[in-house]
C-alpha cells in the first residue's frame, strides 16, 4: 500500500498517510483546531529494491527450452570449430601455391 502526502493550506501543515489505493483521498485536515480542506500532493514514488542474487530472463524457462537450448549450443559450437579448421587448410593450401 502505497504512503500518500498532503498538504493543508489553511494550518500549512504536510503529512503522510499510509492508505489503499482504492481509498477515497482525505478532504479535511486531521488536525482537530483546523479541519480546513486539504490536497493531495504529486510524489515521486518510492524505488524498487531487488534482494538477492539477482534475476535473469532465463531464471523460469520450461525444461523442454533448457534442453532445446544445450541441443543447440552443442551442435553450433561443433559446426564452428569444423569451420575454423577448413578456413586455416584453405589459407594454407593458398601460401604454398603462390
Amino acid at each position: 500500500m502505497p504512503t500518500y502526502e498532503y498538504e493543508c493550506p489553511k494550518c500549512g501543515k504536510t503529512f503522510e498517510v499510509f492508505q489503499s489505493m482504492k481509498d477515497e483521498p482525505l478532504k479535511t485536515c486531521p488536525d482537530k483546531k483546523c479541519k480546513g480542506k486539504v490536497k493531495r500532493l504529486i510524489g515521486t514514488g518510492a524505488g524498487l529494491i531487488f534482494k538477492g542474487s539477482g534475476f535473469y530472463i532465463t531464471d523460469y524457462r520450461s525444461e523442454g527450452y533448457k534442453q532445446a537450448a544445450k541441443k543447440d549450443s552443442t551442435t553450433s559450437s561443433s559446426t564452428s570449430t569444423s569451420k575454423s579448421d577448413s578456413t586455416s587448410s584453405k589459407s594454407s593450401s593458398n601460401k604454398s601455391s603462390s
